[in-house]
This record gives structure tokens, sequence and C-alpha cells, in this order.
């Protein structure tokens, strides 16, 4: 990552100046080391990757992947790679990185060892996951967290050994150790502190069985990954003659500069001018900075970064800031600690009130406040006690309080006053323009709600309009929307675009917006649920225009509901019958069903019939609503179970099915605390205990995993189903445009409080009008593909070409892959033509 921010730096600063050749270890260029946990929850390489397409040929610059530097010739400047080939330099780059320390244990390379530091060490992680049941992680920080949460959504009895007496020892203090440790153990991982690993030992296959520990337990595990820390590689500068560190890092000046004058390094393999080593990324992108100013001509300089770290880690946020630990001189401390609510917070002040550093456990939302305060190295307008609290007295302090040099991102050192010029003086009339501009909020993403807070704020006091529209038609928001929809029973997009919008046809963004409101609303307002009948249909975008995923190459999936993934031989029989005869691709998908791809537009309402034919209705996975509700076996079949889990799954799954909302919804039901079904990722999340369910809302999978959090404990039957009724409906009601359940939730004021006042005790008092709206669904809910094969008007559409229909579209094509078919990529289409 420093390596690829040197390149953008140099080329920003003097393109066409350097002919630059990229010499890489790996086999992929640059990529997104931060977020390295995502490609577990389905993030791509490609996702992560850093290179933007076109990249290399924009700035000739010449990538060689998979052929690192083995030796560097000062003298002639040049360097040597593993394949031998020689490349000479005038200026000479080191971003090395560092490499996994791994403990030198007996077994150490024993197969079923790992390290978590690259895609590749990933791959070989889930591979080894899908053949055993229990994972160990040997190191309790930032990294080994972060790996402990990927085993354990990965399905694997989780243990944590950490040699220091806490977890996160360099960023948290005692009490936040103890704080994210009742957290994480709550989630079932089993956390070992003040031991370490003494060997690993093999079974009879030769692969990893067991892991013995300092004070003589032995824990029996399928995979060990050891996560202890990293040391920087230094290799090359050693074997070269450049000066590196007592621990290792290759020093250099504040230029970045090495005891060479043409050799530069940046990055974890770098001594800095501080002496240490810097492991985040805010450090090593502004080395790569300095040392680009330096290699440009400019005045660069790299002096030193204040380590501060804010992450969510088995979904429990953490974050620390300058002087965590409270080591300087007079250092006074502010705590607020909440066991029960899993909350631990620390300020460390300096005796004239400056803001010297901090901890925060179980609610991190004041970091992006807090952190820039203390570097600012003023005393803060707000009292510490009340920067703690969950509430302050008066409101929370904004970012209105940051002086202008306060850093607000420390990714690309962005401070408050470069965000408000780009406002103000740039043009910027948005976040992202802001962003383009100064590159806030592209890093790590920890800044972007203040980004978005300081933008706003400095667009009005500029006299612009600070828009809060749903698009260039409507002024309001989709939840304003939806009250005027309601309150004055608006049945048509018309006359809603006429008599509330600035007239005309709408857009992609509030047609579908619309229509899923009229279909929240159509049973109250006496409209036709079908959202293919009249106007409805104009509005749907291209999935719900055909009842149909689209896929890449312009065929349809066809997802049968499964309600609770349970599924008679029969069922499972057609379903196959099915996809053999119309020579579809099957999958089964992590929602517990089955997945038909590779049909045609023509063909879906033949597939559907048969289907309907057997039982079979609509998944709804085309349709911003409900997807599946998630189960494990129960009590039913699980010695471990406590409550019949699919039963409940499937009531719940048939209850809300159909329902639309602003995005799509996920559900699980666990029939015991050992979370088989993965509840707490889910929109809502049940699960069983002796004494009835437990029920969590607000979480979510995807690119940026959330835990969900407990709203109800011990709820009978009829309390669960009303309290998801109206949260349900509450969401539907008061939820942005596209907006999960968790960011919902996360900018809702007040939070789970508030959401909790108002779907249990009513506190709005509209709790009659949110149960009526879920009665009237689950009254006139119909099956939307039996409605459409019983209207002929309906199934008019589905064709490929409405003036020849029932001819296929010739350019669907598709090619044998492992006994199923596949899309033909571009290049075969093209052949096959």
């Amino acid at each position: 990552m420093a390596g690829q921010r040197l390149l953008e730096a140099v080329t920003d600063r003097a393109p066409g100046a350097w002919r630059i050749t990229v010499l890489a270890e790996e086999p992929r260029p640059a990529y997104d080391r931060v977020h390295l946990t995502s490609w577990f929850s389905g993030t791509t390489a490609e996702d992560l990757s850093l290179w933007p397409a076109g990249f290399a040929a924009e700035h000739d610059i010449d990538l060689r992947l998979d052929d690192p530097v083995t030796a560097v010739d000062r003298a002639a400047r040049t360097v040597t790679t593993r394949s031998g080939h020689t490349v000479a330099y005038d200026a000479l780059v080191l971003a090395t990185g560092s490499r996994p320390f791994v403990p030198p244990v007996p077994g150490h390379d024993t197969p079923g060892c790992f390290v978590y530091r690259t895609i590749e060490d990933l791959e070989a992680i889930r591979d080894r996951a899908a053949h055993t049941g229990v994972g160990t992680v040997v190191g309790g920080g930032l990294l080994g967290l972060e790996a402990a949460g990927a085993l354990r959504e990965m399905g694997l009895h989780t243990h944590v050994v950490e040699f220091a007496p806490r977890l996160m020892a360099v960023q948290v203090d005692e009490g936040g150790g103890a704080a994210l440790r009742r957290r994480i153990e709550e989630l079932g991982v089993v956390v070992h502190t003040g031991v370490g690993g003494q060997a690993v030992g093999a079974g009879a296959d030769g692969t990893v069985d067991s892991l013995t520990l300092s004070d003589g337990r032995t824990l029996a595990t399928g995979m060990v990954v050891f996560s202890a820390g990293v040391r920087p590689r230094d290799e090359l500068a050693r074997s070269c003659g450049l000066p590196v560190g007592e621990r290792g890092g290759i020093v250099v000046d504040t230029r970045c500069r090495t005891a060479d004058p043409h050799i530069w390094a940046v990055g974890e393999c770098a001594q800095a001018a501080d002496g240490r080593v810097h492991g985040l990324v805010a450090p090593a992108y502004a080395m790569a900075e300095a040392a680009a100013e330096d290699i440009t001509g400019g005045d660069g300089a790299f002096t030193g970064y204040e380590a501060a770290t804010k992450l969510k880690l088995l979904g429990v946020d953490v974050a620390s800031f300058g002087d965590a630990h409270g080591t300087g001189d007079g250092a006074l401390e502010v705590l607020y600690s909440n066991t029960r609510a899993g909350v631990y917070k620390k300020l460390v002040v300096a005796p004239d009130g400056r803001l010297l550093g901090g901890v925060l456990v179980g609610d991190a939302a004041a970091y992006d406040l807090l952190r820039p305060l203390a570097a600012a190295g003023t005393p803060p307008a707000t009292p510490p006690e009340q920067l703690v609290l969950p509430t302050p007295e008066g409101g929370a302090a904004g970012p209105v309080t940051l002086p202008d040099e306060a850093v607000v991102c420390s990714c690309h050192n962005v401070t408050k006053g470069a965000v408000r010029a780009a406002v103000s003086e740039g043009g910027c009339a948005d976040v992202a323009a802001v962003k383009r501009c100064t590159r806030a909020g592209t890093g790590c993403g920890s800044c972007v709600r203040m980004l978005t807070t300081l933008v706003d704020d400095e667009l009005a006091a500029g006299g612009a309009p600070v828009t809060k529209g749903l698009c260039e038609h409507f002024a309001h928001t989709r939840a304003e929307l939806f009250e005027i929809v309601r309150v004055k029973n608006v049945t048509t997009f018309s006359r809603l675009i006429d008599e509330h919008g600035s007239g005309g046809e709408g857009c992609d963004v509030c047609k579908p917006v619309v229509g899923s409101i009229l279909a929240t609303l159509n049973p109250r307002l006496g409209n036709s649920v079908h959202i293919l009948d009249g106007e409805q249909a104009a509005l749907q975008d291209t999935n719900d225009h055909f009842l149909a995923n689209l896929q890449r190459n312009g065929s349809y999936s066809v997802v049968p509901r499964v309600p609770g993934g349970e599924i008679t031989p029969e069922g499972l029989i057609t379903i196959g019958e099915i996809a053999r005869d119309f020579g579809l691709y099957t999958k089964i998908t992590g929602g517990q069903r089955i997945d038909l791809f590779g049909a045609t537009v023509d063909q879906l309402p033949l597939i559907w019939r048969r289907l309907v034919d057997a039982g079979f209705e609509s998944g709804h996975a085309y349709g911003k609503a409900l997807r599946t509700v998630k189960s494990c076996v129960g009590q039913t079949w699980c010695r471990y179970g406590v409550q019949d889990s699919v039963a409940l799954a499937i009531e719940l799954e048939l209850r809300y099915r159909g329902l639309r909302s602003p995005h799509k919804v996920k559900a699980a039901v666990s029939g015991c605390a050992r979370e088989c079904a993965e509840a707490r990722s889910k929109d809502f999340g049940v699960i069983a205990t002796s004494a009835g369910w437990n029920l969590y809302v607000g979480g979510n999978g995807g690119m940026t995993p959330r835990h969900a959090d407990l709203l109800l404990t011990d709820a009978d039957h009829a309390t669960l189903l009303r309290t998801i009724d109206r949260f349900l409906m509450f969401y539907v009601r008061t939820a942005d445009r596209l907006e999960r359940t968790a960011p919902w939730i996360e900018r809702m004021e007040g939070g789970l409080e508030h959401l909790r006042a108002v779907v249990v005790d009513d506190a709005l008092g509209i709790c009659d009008e949110l149960d009526a709206l879920m009665a009237r669904h689950t009254e006139t809910y119909e099956d939307e593909w039996r409605a459409t094969l019983e209207d002929p008007e309906r199934l008019r559409r589905f064709v490929s070409f409405a003036n020849a229909p029932g001819t296929p579209d010739p350019t669907v094509r598709f090619l044998p892959e492992r006994g199923q078919i596949r899309p033909a990529r571009e290049h075969e289409a093209v052949a096959a033509r």
C-alpha cells in the first residue's frame, strides 16, 4: 500500500518525468490490506485492488509481478530479481513491508498452520476451515482478533491465545482489555491470556490436531493461525550494507532517505526518523508522500506519527489514540464504564486540560471528534467528563468545535481546514467531490461520517443549499415521501410527482423508491398488490420488471422460496429436474436455498409454472424485500438445541415474505447460544434461550460487517412476533433509500435505545399503526409468480424481443464447466458467433 501511494504521489507531482519499474513479490498489484478480512464476506481480490484500471499505461509503468528483488548493487545502481533480471535505477524505493512473526515453537510448520497476511493466506485458511471445526489464533492484537473473527464467521469454534495479560495490549489499557474480552467471549470465542503456544501437535494424517500452551493445557484444534506481530522486511538493506535499527527496520531520515542518497524506504520496512517502525496505513502513506516530495525535488518530511486506531473487531467497536496509557507526566484520567452494556471509555487529560489520548471499547462513536481534539494540542471547549458520557448534557459536541488545523482524515493527513476550503474555495458541492479533491475518506473510511457533517456545515455556512432530497425530482427524503403517500392516500407515482415533486417522468432513483412505498401501502390504499399492474409496472427496476435477477450475460436467475431452509426430497427432485430440463446452473446459497442460473426471459414463465405446480413460490431474491430466514436444526435434532428454531424460522419467513423495504432484509433463527445460524449477522436475528427468545436487530454481513444489537431478552412467542412486526414496519417507514437496518439504527438519534422506546414501549404512540400495516401485509399477501402466471396480460412482458415473441436472445451464450454451464466471456462469445 505504501508503494502504491508513492507511485500515485510521484506521478501526480511529476507526470512523465520518471520511467518507473515496479518489482513485486506477490502475483497481483497492490491491494487494500486494511480491509483484507472483508474477503471472507465476499469482497473479491478485484474489489480490494488499489491499482486503477489503465494506471500502468497512463504513466508508462513497467509492472512485474511475482518477481521480487533478491539483491541490490549500490555501486552499480542495479537490482537483480528472482528470475535473474537486472534493472538499473537512478532512484530506488524499498517498500517491502513486513513479514508475520511466527514463534519458533515445535511444529509451527505443520500443515494446518497459517499466517494472516496475504490473499493467498486467506485462501489457504478458507480451504482448511472446510475440513475442521476448531481454529486457534495465536496473538490477540489487531490482526489476531480480525483472524479470530474470520474463523468464527466460517463456523469454527475459535480460541485466541495471547501472551500478554490482556487483548490488544498495545492499544488498550487494563479496563479496556477487560471490556473487550467480555464482549468477545459473549460471542463464543474462548480467550486465553497470559499464556503462549508451546508446541503444535499433529494427528495421524500429519496435519494440526492440537496446540499445547505454556501453562501445560492442550487445546484440540484443526488449525493454528499465527498473528503474533510482524517484523520489518529489511533483508535487502542488510545484504547491501544499509543501516538498520536495533530491532529491525531500514533507517531513514525525515525525507525517508536511507544512508545511500539514491535509496529511499517507506512503510513497515522502514525505521522512521522518530526511531519507530510504524505499522499503520496512515504513517505509511505519509512516508510515501515525503519520499515522493523529495524524489521530485520538493521539501517533504515525515517526523513521526501519533498512533491512532479505530476498527470493529468481532463486531465490537475499539479505538485508541494519543497517549492511551497515560504515560505522560501528570496525566489525569476521566473514566466511564458500563459493564452491563459492554462500554468502556477513558480519556487521558493533561493538568492544563489538554486532551492527550484515550481508549474506547464498545462505543467508539466519539473517536472522530476526540482524536483531532487530542492532536490539536489545546484544551477542548467541552469538558472531558461530558465527552465520555453516552448523552452529554446540552448535546454532544460536534466537528464545529474542532480547529481548522485538526486532522480529520489521518490516512491522507487532511485537515478540517482543507475540507472547508475544498467546499468554500474549490467549489465542491458534495462529499464525493471533496473525496476526489482531497482524498479524505478514501483510506480506511472511518472519517466519512465526520466528513459528511463538515461538508454539509460548510455548504450551509456559505448559503448553498444542502439537499436532503431523494433526487432532482423530489426535495423530500424517502421517509417524508412515505408519510405523504400514507397520510394523503396518494395512489400513483404521477400524482405524487405532480403534487409533491417537480413534475415530469421521474428517474431511475425515485421511481423504484416510490414503487416500493406503494407496494407496502397498496393494501391500505386500495390498489392492486401486484407490482406489475398498471402504472406500478413502469416504476420497477430491471430485476422487479421480470421478477428475476439479471445476471452478467443477460440471462436471469430463478430462486424459489425454501422457508427456513427446510425442503422435502420431492422438492429437491423437482428443482433438480427443472434445472436438468432447462440446462440451468445450480448452486446452494448461504441463505439455505437453491439458485438456478441461466434462464432466458422467455423461459421464466415455463420454469415458474413447474415450480408453482410443485408448491414453490417466489423467493423475492430480485426485490428489496425479505430474502430468507436462515435456521439451524434446533432442538428437534440437535442435542444442544433448546427451542424449535426451524418452526420459528419458517413462521417468520412466511409472515414477512414479499414485504417491500428500503433495502434487502435478511434474518436467522438459532436454536441455542452456539449460534449456528449466525443470527447476529442479520438485519434481525433470534437466538433461543431456555426461557424464550432473544431478539437482535441491526446486523449485517458484507463489506462492512456489523453484529446485531440485543433488543429483547427471553421474549415469549407473541411478544417476539409483535416486536419484529413493529421493527420492520418502523424501518420501512423511516429508513433512507437503499439503507440497511445497521446504518439506519446507527444514524437514528438515540440509536438502539430510541428504537426500543418506539417499538417496545410505544413512546411515539405509533405502534397501533405499525401493527395495522403489518396485519394488512400478511392478510393481502399473494405469490407474485403464481399471480403472474394466472394473468395473460402480465405474461406478455416475458419476451426477449417484443416484435418476435418466443425468439430467444442469441447473444446469451454459455459454455460447459465442471459438469454445468457458465456464461461465455466476451471473447468466447465473439468467437462462438
